[in-house]
This record gives structure tokens, sequence and C-alpha cells, in this order.
């Protein structure tokens, strides 16, 4: 991992609905993007815009179940991550 990675690690963490979904999912495991949406309040669009923001970065991975995306924490997160989740 260089410097480029970290940066582009931490500007994704750099913001509160971001956190907040990987708050969501730490506690519920897996969810799709409409209960996301719903439970940090923010129309369906934009949260889908956070998720692929956390995915690209690697902090969240997706499955595709019929006409659902379920998003659940990845199991090869980054290690940043961890201590992002130390501060819940």
């Amino acid at each position: 991992m260089n410097e480029r990675d970290v940066e582009r690690q931490l500007k994704v963490l750099a913001n509160r609905r971001r956190l907040a979904i990987l708050n969501l999912l730490r506690k519920r495991k897996e969810a799709d993007v409409s209960t996301i949406s719903e439970a940090i309040r923010l129309s369906f669009t934009s949260t889908s815009k956070h998720l692929t923001m956390l995915e690209r970065v690697g902090f969240v991975e997706k499955e595709q179940r019929s006409l659902n995306v379920f998003y659940r924490l990845a199991t090869d997160s980054p290690k940043i991550a961890s201590a992002v989740f130390a501060m819940f």
C-alpha cells in the first residue's frame, strides 16, 4: 500500500454518510440499498453513489440477488477500517 491508496481511503472515510453506512453494515452484517437509504435518510441514488465509493476502495462488497443488490463489509477490508470501527 502506498500513500496515494491511504489518501483515497481517508477521503472516502471523511464523510458522515459513508461512516453511517459502514456503521450500519457493521451492526446488521448486510443490507440492500433501499434499507441503507432509509436508515441514513438519503435518496436511493445518493446512497448508491456513496456505496460505490466505499466499494472502490475496498470497504464494502456487494452481491446481486435477483433485482436487489446487497452490501456487506468486505472480508479483506483495508486495515484503516478497524481503527474507524473502534471509534463507534
